[in-house]
């Protein structure tokens, strides 16, 4: 059985890639602070984010629908690996097994943009933080997203947590402070 899995890992078909790296910023229903986080992700990314809206009335909130919250770019290709390592080397590049996921994918958030690497505090911004959601992926992929003959991802063929954090290790040299796979 040790050569099927040998055979496994040269298989350029179950090589496991970052497909998209999502930065989100969340801002409540405040509009002056909504403008202030689609600046810094113009500012750390150099792309155009996209904000995001309410789809439920919560009345306690103060929310409605269609009421921008916040806003969020997806970065993909060598862009995402290249903001994915500036990210993680604001986190020191230590994760939890907590930040992976079942299917390949894993999210973490920092406190301040100033702890990113060549990201300059901007008065007019303030400080203010963000979550980055990384999506793993494989070669085949696409026919889970494919307009036409939509097929569910194969089990034997999905990311597993263990896969994603020997990724994430190999990779980007990611150090897991609490080793429990579930």
């Amino acid at each position: 059985m040790a050569g099927t899995s040998d055979k496994r890992k040269e298989n350029k078909m179950t090589q496991i890639r970052v497909d998209k790296l999502t930065i989100n910023i969340g801002v409540g229903k405040t509009q002056d602070r909504l403008e202030k986080a689609m600046k810094l992700i113009t500012h750390l990314t150099n792309g155009k984010p996209v904000q995001t809206v309410t789809q439920k009335r919560l009345a306690a909130w103060g929310l409605r629908p269609g009421l921008p919250i916040g806003c969020k770019i997806t970065l993909r290709k060598q862009k995402a690996v290249d903001m994915l390592k500036r990210l993680l080397e604001a986190k020191d590049y230590k994760l939890k097994t907590k930040q992976f996921d079942n299917n390949g994918n894993i999210a973490f958030g920092l406190h301040e943009y100033i702890e990113i690497p060549s990201a300059k505090y901007d008065p007019s911004i303030g400080n203010m933080g963000l979550e980055a959601c990384v999506t793993l992926g494989r070669p085949g992929f696409r026919i889970a997203r494919r307009k036409q003959k939509t097929k569910k991802i194969p089990r034997k063929i999905r990311i597993t947590q263990k896969e994603s954090i020997e990724f994430m290790e190999k990779n980007f040299n990611v150090k897991i402070i609490d080793k429990q796979v579930i």
